[in-house]
């Protein structure tokens, strides 16, 4: 595997599991240094119950949990003020409020990622959860907040 294809895939990984993290903060309110020992520790590259995690950018995982919360009244925003007419953030499901936070984190903080791949990569997490509608929704979404908050 080419050194590209590895640090992709590795990303990859990171942004699922980042997901995953943000949705254990929300449902359980786990602190932030607790979740992010419980995911280098025990998840990361693991074997849980056979399935096999695949080895993440943690540095790019760590950044993105601890950017999703201490930016988040700034990410909700953005992403409150996408949503139709009648809808809230909390109206929406915790595993979707964290694939919406995570990716607009991304396009708001990481420059070093282009829009279409933080878009993309977040479209496939959203199908590890969703149907093809939400993860359209998911698309759609992060395009608008991508085109407000970069000039790429």
């Amino acid at each position: 595997m080419s050194r590209t294809a590895a640090r992709t895939k590795a990303r990859a990984a990171a942004r699922l599991a980042a997901v995953q993290a943000l949705y254990q903060h929300e449902m359980e309110g786990t602190a932030i240094p607790a979740l992010l020992h419980e995911f280098h520790q025990h998840r990361l590259g693991a074997t849980i119950e056979e399935v096999e995690y695949a080895d993440a950018d943690v540095a790019f995982f760590d950044d993105v949990v601890k950017g999703v919360s201490a930016r988040r009244a700034e990410i909700d925003a953005l992403v409150e003020a996408r949503l139709t007419a009648g809808w809230s953030l909390e109206r929406l499901d915790k595993p979707m409020k964290a694939i919406l936070r995570a990716g607009t984190y991304e396009l708001l903080a990481r420059a070093d990622v282009p829009v279409g791949a933080a878009i993309s990569s977040y479209v496939d997490v959203a199908h590890a959860f969703y149907q093809k509608r939400e993860a359209g929704f998911v698309n759609g979404l992060l395009d608008a907040i991508g085109k407000q908050v970069r000039i790429d």
